[in-house]
C-alpha cells in the first residue's frame, strides 16, 4: 500500500431491498456512465429483480455486488466484482461512490476491504479494472491501493463524442 492517509471505516454488505432507491440513483447517474459500460438507464423493476435474485455467490452469478456503508451505516456507494473467471481466478472490479459522498476516502477504504475479501474468502489470484487514462481520480485511486497500470487499450472507451484510451490496472493477491 502506498497510501498513508487515514481511511474512513466502512462496511461492505449485501444488497437489501431497502437499497433499491439508492442503487437506482447510482445506476441512473448519466455523469458516471463515461467511467463504466453502462449507457442506458435501468428501471426500478430490473434493479428490484436483480436484488431479489442475486445469489451473492460469485460462482453462480459470475459477479458479486456489495453496498459500501460508512461508519454510521449510511450507504455511500457500491463495489462489484464481475466477469469472474474461475479457471484463471480473476475478476474485474467496479466501484461507484454516490456524488454526495465523494472525496471522503470511501472508495480507497472499500477497495482495500474488497482486496482482503478477494484474497481470503474468494482466493482470487488477481483483480483488475479498466480505467479511462484521462480519469485522473480513478487512476490515482487504484494506484494508491496498490494496483499497477499495465496494457493500454487504444480508443477503448467512447463517451458519445470521442474515443479514449484505457489502462488495465491489476492487483495480484
Amino acid at each position: 500500500m502506498t497510501d498513508t492517509h487515514t481511511r474512513p471505516t466502512i462496511t461492505l454488505r449485501a444488497m437489501e431491498p431497502e437499497d433499491l432507491d439508492f442503487i437506482y440513483s447510482l445506476e441512473n447517474d448519466a455523469e458516471a456512465w463515461t467511467a463504466s459500460a453502462n449507457t442506458v438507464p435501468f428501471s426500478r423493476y430490473l434493479l428490484h429483480d436483480y436484488i431479489a435474485n442475486a445469489s451473492a455467490d460469485i460462482y453462480t452469478d459470475k459477479q458479486v455486488r456489495m453496498i459500501i456503508a460508512n461508519s454510521e451505516g449510511t450507504a455511500v456507494g457500491c463495489i462489484d466484482l464481475f466477469d469472474f473467471n474461475p479457471s484463471h481466478m480473476r475478476a474485474e472490479v467496479g466501484i461507484i461512490i454516490h456524488k454526495d459522498h465523494r472525496h471522503n476516502g470511501y472508495a480507497a477504504s472499500a477497495l482495500s476491504a474488497l482486496i482482503g475479501y478477494a484474497a481470503t474468502v474468494l482466493h482470487l489470484h488477481q483483480i483488475y479494472a479498466i480505467v479511462n487514462k484521462h480519469n485522473t481520480p480513478s487512476v490515482r485511486l487504484f494506484s494508491n491501493v496498490g494496483f499497477k497500470s499495465g496494457t493500454v487499450l487504444s480508443d477503448w472507451l467512447f463517451d458519445g463524442k470521442e474515443y479514449s484510451d484505457a489502462a488495465i490496472m491489476q492487483f495480484f493477491l
